[in-house]
C-alpha cells in the first residue's frame, strides 16, 4: 500500500508522507499543500480520494479504533454496506442521544 501511496503522490504531484496500522491498513497519510494554493489542494483530494479507494480494494479500512475523521467521513460509505451504517448511527444514538459528543459531526 505504501507503494501505491507513493505513485498516487508522484501522478497527482503531491507530496504524501504515511504512518499506518500495517496490520488492518488502516493509513495516515498527511498530503502538503502550499496554503492558498487551490490547484494543489483539488489535486491532493483527487489523490487522497485514490488512497482511500486502494485502501478499501485491499481489504483494508479507511478508520480504526477511533472512529472516522472528517476527511475520511465520504470513503466510510464506500467501505462499509448500508446496513453497517445504520449500525453505526444506531450506536452512535444509543451512547450519544442529545448529540452532544461531536455535534453536527454525522456519518456519512
Amino acid at each position: 500500500m505504501i507503494g501505491r501511496v507513493d505513485a498516487i503522490a508522484a501522478r497527482h504531484d503531491v507530496p504524501i508522507v504515511t504512518a499506518a496500522h500495517a496490520g488492518d491498513g488502516n493509513l495516515h497519510p498527511v498530503l502538503v499543500t502550499p496554503r492558498g494554493d487551490d490547484a494543489t489542494r483539488r489535486r491532493a483530494q483527487a489523490a487522497f480520494d485514490e488512497i482511500v479507494d486502494d485502501a478499501i480494494r485491499l481489504g483494508g479500512t479507511i478508520s480504526g479504533e477511533h472512529g472516522v475523521g472528517l476527511l475520511k467521513r465520504a470513503g466510510l460509505s464506500r467501505e462499509l454496506d448500508p446496513g453497517a451504517l445504520v449500525l453505526h448511527r444506531a450506536v452512535k444514538q444509543a451512547f450519544d442521544p442529545d448529540g452532544i459528543l461531536n455535534p453536527g459531526k454525522k456519518l456519512a
